[in-house]
């Protein structure tokens, strides 16, 4: 079964729009690991308009779970994987002020900082992902940087994916056979949902984890984080 990794920005934004601490953001993400999920996910940006630095440190003390850090690697980000020692940092190749992330890396282009940047990570006991479009040049040059996963940007998918699925993840399936002859693990995320989750994971059974935060607050305001969390779960089945 492909794992489940919530994404709890959103919820840091809800909260920040107020201050305060309502919600808490520490207690969610305890919940979604009560309710389920095999994973946190977060991204904490420079401006830090949804998750702050010190939320980093306080979710590392209290979940149970697989721990996602994701994030552009400057020298920021890279202090709070040598801090926080996470189960996993994702790279990003996103500009700070991204509204959210919207392509994958370069991975021939950049390949020289990503060999020595999975490199550090490595050291600090994190398992490296990192974010690529669906493109089999660009994984074999992941395969170069020495990283152990790469997370496919799913938003191409979810977006043709109402006007032609089979055609929407042809590209993908290639990539995904491309990773396991290399030997590199599967990550998936961006903009999946409820309705075109099933269908990535079914046809791609090689994805381990899915990382969802957006489409999963907006469903849980209708059926609840609980329940939301569990419809999650079972889509992945």
């Amino acid at each position: 079964m492909t794992k489940l990794s919530v994404n709890i920005n959103k919820i840091a934004t809800l909260r920040n729009a107020r201050g305060g601490n309502n919600p808490n953001l520490v207690q969610v993400a305890m919940d979604c690991e009560r309710f389920g999920a095999q994973g946190i996910t977060v991204h904490p940006r420079p401006d830090e308009r949804h998750i702050r630095t010190q939320d980093v440190y306080d979710l590392k003390k209290s979940i149970a779970t697989e721990f996602n850090i994701e994030g552009y690697p400057d020298q920021r980000y890279m202090k709070l994987v040598r801090d926080t020692r996470p189960a996993q940092a994702t790279l990003v190749p996103d500009p700070p002020h991204a509204i959210t992330s919207n392509a994958g890396w370069d991975t021939e282009k950049n390949l020289s900082q990503l060999k020595d940047l999975v490199s550090e990570l490595k050291s600090y006991g994190a398992r490296v992902s990192i974010f690529l479009n669906p493109e089999i040049k660009m994984v074999e040059f992941a395969k170069l940087t020495g990283t152990d996963r790469i997370e496919l940007y799913t938003e191409p998918y979810a977006t043709n994916y109402p006007k032609n699925r089979q055609l929407a993840v042809q590209n993908y399936i290639l990539a995904a056979q491309k990773a396991t002859e290399l030997g590199i693990e599967l990550n998936a995320g961006h903009d999946l949902d409820l309705h075109n989750l099933k269908y990535l994971v079914q046809q791609i059974p090689e994805i381990i984890e899915v990382s969802i935060g957006h489409a999963l607050v907006c469903d849980a305001l209708y059926y609840g984080l609980e329940n939301t969390v569990q419809m999650y779960l079972r889509e992945l089945k």
